[in-house]
């Protein structure tokens, strides 16, 4: 099998369905949404999945810290800390205030401590911080290409979460990362005159046949499930 047959599940019901089988391996892919549709959530979720089957994973954050990350984690029933103290996961809190810092940590120390670590995941919440660092729109694009092009390099499978344009849910924050990434999957909810409905799309998936179906999701206590019988109104 080569690697752009091998798969990497996702470990959210239903969507792996929608993939095929899941990620393909060493991909860089984001999850696109706004404010409360569960980005933290997914980018957890796949880690867990993946130490479950007994795989490194480091998830960086540049919002919250170690501690918030590993409660929030285990309100699902999630618990973190026993893969931290068996050196299966590291939580690296990163500060979008120190900009000069985080650029060096992500361009100088991040690639050899990946490699030396051995991660098979990453997750990097959320980079639209990271390009709020910047208010030139060239570096902004050097530096989401470099850093997409470095995690590839490493071999791990890299989940990005973004936020959304406020009139746009379809497109990220700057515009940049869908079109860097070699894979989008959005979330989104819809307001009607009685209830809020999220749902679920795979916009992208270089190199794969995927579902492009719109399908609802939920956030259960356990995570994220999607509805893969359900439908959109």
């Amino acid at each position: 099998m080569s690697k752009e047959d091998e798969r990497v599940t996702t470990g959210i019901e239903g969507l792996d369905g929608m993939l095929n089988g899941g990620i393909p391996k060493g991909h860089v892919y984001t999850v696109m949404g706004s404010f409360g549709t569960g980005k933290t959530t997914f980018a957890l979720q796949y880690l867990w999945e993946g130490l479950q089957r007994d795989e490194k994973c480091i998830y960086i954050s540049l919002e919250e810290d170690k501690d918030a990350i590993v409660t929030t984690a285990r309100s699902y029933g999630w618990d973190l800390e026993q893969y931290i103290d068996s050196e299966k996961v590291v939580i690296e809190k990163l500060s979008p205030a120190d900009a000069e810092a985080t650029i060096h940590k992500l361009k100088s120390d991040l690639p050899r401590f990946i490699k030396s670590f051995g991660a098979e995941r990453i997750a990097i919440d959320s980079v639209s911080l990271l390009n709020m660092l910047s208010e030139d729109q060239q570096q902004k694009r050097e530096r989401l290409f470099g850093l997409c092009q470095m995690v590839k390099d490493t071999g791990a499978t890299t989940l990005l979460t973004a936020e959304v344009k406020d009139d746009n849910p379809r497109s990220s924050r700057d515009g940049l990362v869908e079109y860097t990434v070699d894979g989008v999957i959005l979330l989104r909810y819809d307001f009607d005159s009685d209830d809020v409905q999220t749902s679920i799309q795979v916009i992208k998936m270089r190199r794969i046949q995927h579902s492009r179906s719109v399908k609802p999701y939920e956030i259960t206590d356990s995570g994220i499930k999607v509805l893969t019988e359900g439908a959109v109104f």
